[in-house]
C-alpha cells in the first residue's frame, strides 16, 4: 500500500473534477423538492425560494459560459456577472427567510 502524505492526499483530492458531483447533487435536491411540495409543514413563500436555487443554478452556469466565453476567465474573476449571479442566490434565500418567518409570526404563543 502506497503512504500517502498530508500535501499528497490533497493534491490527489485536487485533481478531481468536480462537475460531476455537482450534477449529481441535482437529483437530493429534486427529491427534497418533491418532497418539500408535499409537505404541509414549509411554507409556500419558503418552497418559492427554494425552487428559486434552482434557478441561481442555472444563471451560475450561463453567467460561467458568458464569462468564459468573453471574458476568458471564471466566473469569480468578473464581478458583474458574478454579482449578477449571486443575486439569484440573495433572492432565493430571502424568500425562504422570509417564508419561515411569517410561520414563526403566525403560530400562537400559549403562556400558561
Amino acid at each position: 500500500m502506497n503512504n500517502l502524505s498530508l500535501q499528497g492526499i490533497i493534491h490527489l483530492i485536487g485533481g478531481i473534477d468536480p462537475s460531476p458531483f455537482f450534477v449529481l447533487s441535482l437529483f437530493p435536491y429534486l427529491a427534497f423538492l418533491y418532497w418539500a411540495q408535499k409537505s404541509k409543514s414549509i411554507p409556500k413563500t419558503a418552497l418559492w425560494g427554494f425552487r428559486l436555487t434552482l434557478l441561481f443554478v442555472a444563471m451560475t452556469i450561463i453567467f460561467a459560459i458568458l464569462a468564459r466565453q468573453f471574458y476568458g476567465g471564471e466566473l469569480t474573476d468578473v464581478d458583474p456577472l458574478h454579482g449578477a449571479a449571486e443575486a439569484f442566490l440573495t433572492i432565493s434565500d430571502g424568500l425562504i427567510v422570509l417564508g419561515f418567518l411569517k410561520l414563526e409570526k403566525s403560530k400562537v404563543v400559549n403562556n400558561s
